[in-house]
């Protein structure tokens, strides 16, 4: 158990605070409480004075594989568009990687997941040629750390009919033992059995399909020409959206049709303003979508205040958005993965901040202060499923400086082998 000391509790969904000392309790099903339990043994003490607590933060969409792209050589060949920057860049390196690769991606995910107040990642990752076991090895990488996860592999026929059937197989395998999606790549590379068969594996397994759709228009002019007829609609022809628990990534390109189904069905959409806008695709806009909206990083950082002010300040040009309404989509994970009886997201998920503001913070001003003056560097204490994970901004699961130290070396044997294919 955690014991906070004279903090002030910040309500993540009213705003109101609380000056109180906070007891925590670990476990998948810890609770917070404002009340002392009756047995504090073997409690930690951590002094908040002058400190706010509140709930930590969930992603919605990230790609563990892309990790160790930082500063890597660029590509071989320029991309000239979207489709040309996967093909150059991103589907040479998922080909490039092997298990060492995976392992240390995850392992520096989490970690920087961890020290941004991120407790719960949802990822979608990819690695055609070291696939069966791939999602084992991030699972317990992030459990390593202390970040919860829900996981998926990227299937898709781009390699071929074999390879998607070893995605489905590798997915079925994880699911049998792991909670977790069924992913798919994009409407554009799946061909209609890989679509049909995936979807069963979803109705088996009682998940959802975590899958890109309209991050770019070649996604739609592909479904138009090849099917005569929308990316969502051909979901919606074979039953996807008679699913649950839903995730469609990005949706930039979404028509009217496409948009009313969405919000008819029970499908969160998740934005990711910072990779859109670097991949020069455009700008997400909410019209006809409905309140299922969550936010992500899509594999371009681990930051989700980041993310959150990046939605609103390039959202308030193209879209329909408020302050609150950029807050919410942040909070709208949480409610995905709870309404979806996902474990893993429970309230003992919390962060400790320090903020040195030159003006007072208030319930009245929060969403001022969330948008303009936070930043993760006030992120001073993590706590993960009631387990301190993150201590005076030092992680305190793994050792941090021999993971990055490992990874900087796995890391320059990728780019390598990315330049000779």
């Amino acid at each position: 158990m955690i014991h906070l000391k004279n903090g002030i509790w910040i309500n993540p969904n009213t705003f109101q605070f609380t000056a109180s000392d906070l007891w925590i309790e670990e476990g998948e099903n810890g609770k917070l409480s404002f009340e002392m339990p009756d047995n504090t043994e073997n409690c930690k003490s951590i002094d908040c004075s002058g400190k706010f607590i509140t709930r930590a933060f969930a992603n919605g969409h990230h790609h563990v594989y892309s990790a160790l792209a930082r500063g890597m050589h660029p590509p071989q060949k320029s991309p000239k568009n979207f489709t040309e920057t996967l093909e150059y860049i991103w589907w040479v390196l998922d080909q490039s990687l092997n298990y060492e690769m995976i392992r240390a991606s995850a392992l520096t995910t989490a970690i920087a997941c961890a020290k941004h107040g991120c407790t719960f990642v949802i990822d979608h990752h990819a690695s055609p040629n070291s696939l069966i076991g791939s999602q084992e090895i991030i699972a317990k990488a992030f459990e390593e750390i202390g970040v919860r996860h829900l996981l998926c592999y990227e299937i898709t026929d781009r390699y071929g009919e074999s390879k998607a059937k070893e995605a489905l197989d590798e997915t079925d395998s994880y699911l049998q033992n792991h909670q977790g999606l069924v992913g798919l790549h994009a409407s554009f590379t799946v061909e209609d059995n890989t679509l049909k068969e995936s979807i069963k594996l979803a109705q088996k397994h009682k998940t959802g399909i975590h899958v890109h759709v309209a991050e770019d228009i070649a996604d739609e002019k592909h479904a138009l020409e090849q099917y005569g007829k929308s990316v969502v609609e051909r979901f919606r022809d074979f039953g996807m959206l008679d699913l649950q628990k839903n995730i469609f990534a990005h949706g930039i390109y979404l028509n009217k049709t496409e948009r009313e189904l969405i919000a008819q069905s029970t499908t969160y959409i998740v934005v990711n303003t910072d990779s859109n806008l670097n991949n020069r695709v455009g700008v997400f806009n909410s019209k006809g979508l409905g309140n299922r909206i969550m936010l992500g990083t899509d594999g371009m950082h681990s930051d989700m205040i980041k993310s959150t002010q990046t939605a609103l300040f390039a959202g308030q040009n193209f879209d329909q958005i408020s302050w609150l309404d950029a807050y919410q989509r942040l909070q709208n994970a949480h409610t995905y993965l709870n309404s979806n009886q996902f474990k893993g997201d429970n309230e003992n998920n919390v962060i400790v901040l320090d903020y040195d503001s030159p003006t007072e913070l208030t319930p009245d001003n929060f969403l001022g202060h969330f948008f303009f003056g936070f930043e993760s560097r006030h992120i001073q204490h993590v706590i993960s499923s009631g387990k301190l994970i993150v201590e005076n901004r030092i992680l305190k699961t793994a050792d941090e400086e021999s993971i990055l130290k490992e990874s900087h070396k796995i890391a320059h044997f990728l780019w390598n082998k990315m330049q000779k294919m």
